[in-house]
């Protein structure tokens, strides 16, 4: 077995696809999901800290899974809120993004049901899917005859899954158009709106939501670590699929649940979202970037999000890139193969509400300057 294990890791050292863990750079940051500094932010840390202290009797741990000994008044209360929030019947909370589209998938589908999903839909989506009883097709990214071309050999309950907001490449998924198709085929559409959450919508409420979709999907996920700057997901929909993953997501029944302090913090970034004007700034920033990168147009994957994407073919070279971008002071990561396609490598650059425009002069100034 350690020879196995040696010559695996042998194996993606020498195709330059060896991950590893390393202490946190610090740089100016174009690499985290915190889009609008929430995970920063002081205003937040103190609203969390002065929660906590008039109410000292709640416990450090929530000691267990929410159906034996960790749910909370808390919980269920904040639920209902964020769901209001989100223009939605119902929510239930995972403790991630991860958790909640595998226990969402995997519960979901059925023998005899179709998954139809985005070839470039995020791994838990993935792996929810093929834990799933359902058939599953792929559909070219964002391409509706593709789309329509699995939907006409699908069967059973169908479901089409996709992201708002790809997490990789930064565009947006022709959401209405989808769900125009959905509707020819009696298909269920789920949207994971991870990065979407807290940039897209009024008060960062989601694309779906910008769109003014909300009664027309049939499963929403939304987390909060990323624009939220913290940690846990919430599945949106009706009563009955609330109730329903409450009883069959495996993901939810046997997981510890989420600790006091976790819950609290999640309510006051929202409460701080509906105030904060670090969107506005976000998105004046996204405007900025695209503007003044006009000249690396070509190199770039279109996108109006956060998530700008400059493509370096080759994990070597992208990595080599990302090398010469950290030593002159700025976080950016390379996204290799296979993690996207090969040929499609990338330094994927994330925008931030607190960027200011003499970083993102300097930083585009280096990616001119790069081979």
């Amino acid at each position: 077995m350690s020879d196995f294990l040696k010559r695996k890791i042998q194996e993606r050292e020498q195709s330059y696809l060896l991950r590893t863990l390393k202490s946190p750079f610090n740089g100016i940051d174009f690499s985290s999901n915190d889009y609008l500094g929430f995970a920063k932010s002081l205003e937040l840390k103190q609203k969390i800290e002065s929660f906590l202290k008039i109410h000292p009797d709640n416990s450090t741990g929530s000691t267990g899974s929410r159906l034996l000994s960790g749910n909370s008044d808390f919980a269920m209360t904040l639920e209902q809120e964020i769901a209001k929030f989100h223009n939605a019947e119902a929510g239930l909370i995972f403790n991630s993004g991860y958790d909640a589209n595998l226990g969402l998938l995997s519960a979901i589908g059925q023998r005899g049901d179709t998954f139809v999903c985005d070839e470039l839909i995020h791994a838990s989506l993935i792996d929810g899917a093929r834990l799933s009883y359902a058939h599953r097709y792929i559909f070219k990214h964002n391409d509706l005859d593709s789309l329509e071309e699995k939907l006409k050999n699908s069967k059973g309950n169908i479901f089409v899954i996709t992201e708002s907001i790809f997490s990789m490449d930064g565009d947006t998924a022709p959401l209405a158009e989808i769900l125009s198709v959905c509707k020819r085929y009696h298909a269920h559409l789920i949207v994971d709106e991870a990065h979407a959450t807290g940039v897209f919508g009024k008060h960062g409420k989601g694309l779906v939501n910008e769109l003014d979709l909300e009664k027309d999907v049939f499963a929403r996920i939304h987390t909060f670590g990323k624009a939220l700057g913290y940690h846990g997901a919430i599945i949106l929909g009706s009563e009955d699929l609330k109730m329903y993953l409450i009883n069959f997501a495996r993901s939810f029944i046997y997981t510890t649940a989420l600790p006091f302090h976790s819950l609290v913090a999640i309510k006051f970034a929202y409460e701080i979202l509906t105030s904060s004007e670090n969107q506005s700034l976000l998105r004046t920033n996204i405007q900025y970037f695209k503007q003044q990168s006009i000249p690396l147009k070509q190199k770039f994957i279109q996108s109006n999000s956060a998530i700008q994407s400059l493509i370096v073919p080759g994990n070597e070279n992208c990595k080599n890139a990302a090398s010469q971008l950290q030593k002159c002071g700025f976080d950016i990561k390379p996204i290799l193969s296979p993690t996207v396609h090969e040929g499609k490598e990338r330094l994927r650059i994330c925008l931030h509400s607190y960027n200011s425009e003499q970083e993102i002069n300097a930083l585009l100034s280096k990616l001119n300057d790069l081979p």
